[in-house]
This record gives structure tokens, C-alpha cells and sequence, in this order.
């Protein structure tokens, strides 16, 4: 299997070529300089999830654009098989179960949130939906100015063009299922 790194090198160089982007224009799109789009280009440097964020809203794709390879029609995604991308310090971690699809509009995520770890989001491409549905522990989630509280089978819709913040809640490791749904 091709590790996360190469396939968003290839998937960068190959969006912003597809757009016919110069370094400078996507860094204007994006809000992510030209020196780290050209080290992310080359395998140089792994961008976070942030920094991908900031890429797959300044180009209008899909997160999972950047860090997945083509599909096929069928496939079976195994626990141990599945990427996993990092933040704060290890403690939110992220595992696609099934990357963006022009066929189907949507991408899958499990999400494991430890003790004191969050992540603060910035807004997604316009129209863009996330449900997600909590299966263990307790999950604050800010959107906007708004705040919940999402414990074990709780779940939770919302327009995700704003920014938001999930945070883990208690003394138990938070375990979610996200779908991001792009309904254009």
C-alpha cells in the first residue's frame, strides 16, 4: 500500500495541474504558503489536517481527494489497512473508512478523540454537511457560537461551512463516526 505522504504529494501536484493553478495563485486560494505547497509536492514535508483543510477548501474538493488514491467500485476497508492522520499531539486521530467519491458525494471517517484532545476546524466548501454519530465516551462540539454535548449513540447534523470545534469530554477516550456529505 502506498503511504499517505506520496499519494498527497501526487494529489496536489495533480489538482493544482488539472486547475492549471500556478504555486502563487493556489497559495492565494488556499491561505498555505507557496514554499509549503511545493514541499508538499515533492514528499518534502506532511502537511497537517489543518493545512489539508485549508488545501481541499481553497481548490472546492473533497478532504479525501488529497490523501486517497482513486477508488474502486468494491472495496473492503480493514481496521489495521485504514489511513490514519494525526493532531494535537496524537490525541485526535482520524482513519478514512471511505475516502470522497464523485459517485457518491460523501466520505467516511472514524474518529478516536483521547483524553483532553480537540480539534478546531475551519469552515468546509459551502453546502457541505457533517453527521456524525458518537458510539463511546462524551463529545463537545462547538459550531459557531453554539455549543453540544454528544455522549454514547448520541448524533448530530449540521452545515459545516462554518467554523467548529470538537473536543473530547471526561475521562473516557471519545470514539465518532463522521460523514462529510458535498452535495454539489
Amino acid at each position: 500500500m502506498e503511504d499517505v505522504q506520496s499519494i498527497i504529494s501526487k494529489n496536489v501536484r495533480l489538482l493544482r495541474d488539472q486547475k492549471k493553478l500556478s504555486l502563487e495563485k493556489m497559495a492565494e486560494l488556499t491561505g498555505v504558503s507557496k514554499t509549503m505547497i511545493g514541499q508538499i509536492e515533492r514528499g518534502e514535508s506532511t502537511p497537517t489536517i489543518t493545512t489539508l483543510w485549508k488545501i481541499a477548501n481553497g481548490l472546492k474538493v473533497s478532504f479525501s481527494e488529497l490523501i486517497h488514491a482513486p477508488q474502486p467500485e468494491i472495496k473492503v476497508v480493514r481496521h489495521e489497512d485504514a489511513q490514519i492522520l494525526t493532531e494535537d499531539d496524537g490525541r485526535y486521530r482520524v482513519y478514512t473508512t471511505f475516502p470522497f467519491d464523485d459517485r457518491g458525494k460523501f466520505e467516511v471517517y472514524r474518529v478516536e478523540i483521547d483524553p483532553g484532545g480537540s480539534l478546531h476546524a475551519n469552515e468546509h466548501i459551502g453546502g457541505t454537511e457533517e453527521l456524525i454519530t458518537v458510539f463511546e465516551g462524551s463529545l463537545d462540539i462547538s459550531i459557531g457560537d453554539e455549543q453540544y454535548r454528544l455522549k454514547t449513540g448520541d448524533s448530530i447534523r449540521f452545515k459545516a461551512d462554518r467554523t467548529h470545534t470538537y473536543k473530547q469530554f471526561g475521562e473516557q477516550m471519545v470514539r465518532l463516526q463522521m460523514i462529510l456529505y458535498y452535495p454539489q
